[in-house]
């Protein structure tokens, strides 16, 4: 890598990204599973039963990308959409049986990957990390937001 590279945030922080998510998805593949789906597993798991629109705003995508991976995830039978008692134009998306059985596994062979990543680091080390990544998640938010206006 070239002394840029090499000390350049965003090119380290993407490069990482890369590395997170190709080390996910060969984890994560044998359950049947790829990262987009897992992304929104892991909110269903949360809350159960929310719109597309909701779960597009709280994962960041786009609604063309979010309707494609609902469809693959409706398709692998993880998920099902039910009409909204709220709003009669949505619908809401529901985990089903087979999707609720692949939570332990799925966030187990997730915790491996973030165990492996920091194992070289000390607890202090690890927490300082990981709120100096989500304060300069907060901060490319705000200029984002700023940018919007």
């Amino acid at each position: 890598m070239t002394a840029f590279k090499t000390r350049s945030a965003g090119y380290l922080a993407n490069h990482m990204a890369r590395s997170f998510a190709r080390a996910l998805a060969d984890a994560i593949r044998p359950l049947g599973l790829a990262p987009a789906q897992f992304m929104v597993l892991l909110e269903l798991w949360r809350e159960d039963g929310v719109t597309q629109k909701d779960l597009v705003q709280r994962l960041d995508v786009e609604q063309a990308t979010m309707a494609s991976t609902l469809a693959r995830m409706e398709r692998d039978r993880l998920i099902e959409r039910r009409p909204d008692p709220l709003d009669a134009r949505a619908r809401t998306i529901h985990l089903t049986a087979h999707a609720r059985a692949l939570e332990v596994a799925a966030v187990g062979k997730a915790r491996q990957i973030n165990r492996q990543a920091l194992a070289g680091f000390s607890d202090d080390e690890r927490e300082r990390m990981l709120d100096g990544m989500a304060s300069i998640i907060a901060a490319l938010s705000a200029t984002e937001s700023g940018s919007e206006n």
